[in-house]
């Protein structure tokens, strides 16, 4: 069978006669007073018993040794196969009192090794006497320990119930005085929020209205404002239309009169022929110089043509640039009064946000406040029922005032994101006017590229004119008289009209005029800048003349050229998009100067059509 044993150990000293050490273990049971057995060893027989069963310590050690075993006992004996075990072995098959061993046994899956036997005798009546004795004096003992600590655990329990009582009676009076406190004060307070929240509503809806009104009056302006410009790049794409189409019908009437003048050109040919045998000598003298002079003249030409030509940007360029000036300065207008709205609002936004979050810190504060107040209750909740229903109720009346404020919180955010629309759609509106200037960019550069073709166009038609009146000319006059300057080069031909007597030579005569005559350098004596006037070209006296003989401009013979001068050129590019401002500036009119008036010194008939830069 199995039994739970308590094992006293102790090392009795005894000095008479002689100092000696013992070492006594007692065996007993708490649930069998009279179980009790005795072992008491002494240092002689801890010899006899080293030398029987072979122990390697001495008898100084052997007491902690032996309690180190009966520990490792204790921690094995709830296993299912403990590796220690403690076996008290009787020779008779029942416990009375009769000499017992106790062996303290290690068990392996080989053997079984005793590593200590002891032999222990039972107790007599006396020693169980003494034993129970023992026993009585100890319980007796815990029994007075026992019912002073009841006692004085009676007492301090009285105290404290008497304290908190005391204690009860003071919070029960101060929790009534707070909750009057509270209920007055959150009375005063969900009043006073009441009215600012009623007031803050009726602002927000006023400033709201307000801001729509404003939003769509200005929505307005801007969509009349772009459907004008609108209207105004449709009505100017109409009059770019028109004159395209007005400019290929010109081109096509040119063509058909380049044709004819081709067929004229073929009869002419050999009249040419014959002239050209009389105009080489002269050729190659004034070859040099007429080529200077034509280069030279050609550049002028160009010049200011570019010069008209940028003229007429310039002042397309000032009108736009007005008109976008007026745009962006009414859009910066617009904007203005979008900005002081946006920072009003949002000073009103901080404004309610500051009072939210003053009103948010009450409310934490309170519901610590309530916190503290629940835990206090909690400890009370016996007697106190009642009470907390009252605070029950209360704590929904916070949660409602909670919900409100969290419906003002959406009701700002909803306010936030309708500012967050309005501002988009302002970007939206710049973003149209950014598109709206491109577009007037782009038909500045439409405009730009017509221009020049029309620039292109115009030389074409001089050149092709000038190259008609020679031929004219030439079959009205029989001949021209050339004059030799005195350096021995042939003459200018003079413009009497214009005031300037300078001598032509026939070659020159017949060749393009494309700039006025006011613009060139009268003789090599007096020069005289392009854009002098008339007047001071009449000044120079040292001008060169001659004489050239008057005659009919129909029946006069005509002067053989080259065929070069009279072919068409294949490079032509058709017009398009030529803006009516060219159309009226007369830059396709061709000026033919007044009849020439023979003057005391020269006079020579124009053999050629003058045309002005």
């Amino acid at each position: 069978r199995r039994l739970n044993v308590r094992v006293n150990v102790e090392l009795l000293s005894i000095s008479n006669p002689v100092h000696k050490k013992d070492l006594a273990v007692r065996l007993t049971d708490d649930t069998d007073p009279f179980f009790l057995y005795n072992l008491v060893i002494s240092e002689e027989d801890f010899q006899s018993l080293k030398s029987q069963q072979g122990l390697l310590v001495d008898f100084s050690a052997f007491p902690q040794k032996f309690i180190d075993l009966l520990q490792q006992c204790i921690q094995e004996q709830n296993k299912d196969i403990p590796r220690f075990l403690l076996q008290l072995v009787s020779s008779a098959p029942v416990l009375d009192h009769t000499p017992v061993s106790l062996n303290v046994v290690e068990t392996n899956p080989f053997k079984h090794l005793t590593h200590l036997s002891l032999k222990f005798l039972p107790g007599n009546d006396a020693e169980i006497k003494k034993f129970l004795a023992s026993c009585l004096k100890c319980l007796k003992e815990d029994k007075t320990m026992l019912e002073e600590k009841l006692r004085k655990t009676e007492e301090d329990l009285t105290r404290q119930l008497s304290y908190t009582q005391q204690s009860l009676s003071e919070k029960s009076r101060e929790l009534d005085k707070l909750r009057n406190e509270w209920t007055s004060h959150t009375a005063a307070l969900t009043n006073k929020h009441t009215q600012e929240l009623t007031n803050e509503k009726e602002r927000t809806l006023q400033a709201q209205a307000q801001y729509q009104q404003q939003h769509e009056q200005q929505k307005k302006e801007l969509e009349n404002l772009h459907q004008k410009s609108i209207q105004q790049l449709q009505n100017r794409l109409s009059e770019l239309e028109v004159i395209n189409k007005d400019l290929t019908e010109r081109r096509y009437k040119g063509d058909s009169t380049v044709r004819e003048l081709k067929a004229k050109l073929s009869g002419i040919d050999d009249e040419c022929q014959r002239a050209k045998q009389e105009v080489l000598s002269l050729r190659r003298e004034n070859a040099t110089l007429d080529a200077e002079c034509h280069e030279k003249e050609k550049l002028i030409n160009q010049l200011q043509t570019r010069v008209a030509v940028l003229d007429q940007e310039i002042k397309d360029k000032d009108q736009l640039l007005t008109r976008t000036k007026e745009v962006l300065d009414a859009t910066q207008e617009q904007k203005v009064p979008l900005k002081e709205s946006t920072e009003k609002k949002q000073s009103h936004i901080e404004k309610l946000e500051a009072t939210i979050k003053s009103l948010s810190a009450e409310l934490l504060k309170a519901n610590e406040i309530i916190k503290k107040l629940q835990g206090d209750l909690k400890t009370l909740m016996s007697k106190l029922k009642l009470k907390n229903t009252v605070t029950i109720q209360q704590e929904k009346l916070l949660a409602e005032k909670e919900e409100r404020l969290q419906k003002e919180q959406r009701e700002l955010q909803e306010v936030g994101q309708s500012l967050r629309m309005k501002e988009q759609e302002v970007c939206k509106l710049q973003e149209q006017l950014e598109t709206a200037v491109q577009k007037l960019e782009e038909s500045k550069q439409l405009l730009k590229t017509n221009e020049n073709v029309i620039t292109w166009l115009n030389k074409q038609l001089n050149e092709i004119q000038m190259a008609k009146k020679p031929e004219t000319s030439a079959s009205a006059h029989g001949g021209v008289r050339t004059g030799i300057s005195p350096n021995g080069m042939p003459d200018r031909p003079s413009f009497p009209s214009s005031g300037i007597s300078h001598l032509i030579s026939p070659l020159y005569a017949y060749q393009n005029f494309p700039e006025p005559a006011h613009n060139k350098n009268v003789s090599p004596h007096c020069p005289i800048p392009f854009n002098t006037q008339l007047s001071k070209m009449n000044r120079c006296s040292d001008v060169q003349t001659a004489t050239a003989q008057p005659a009919n401009k129909e029946n006069s013979d005509n002067l053989g050229l080259d065929a070069k001068y009279f072919k068409k050129k294949d490079d032509s590019i058709p017009l398009r998009g030529l803006s009516q401002n060219t159309l009226n500036s007369g830059y396709l009119k061709p000026y033919l100067p007044p009849k020439a008036q023979p003057s005391p010194k020269a006079a020579v008939t124009p053999a050629s059509a003058y045309f002005p830069g």
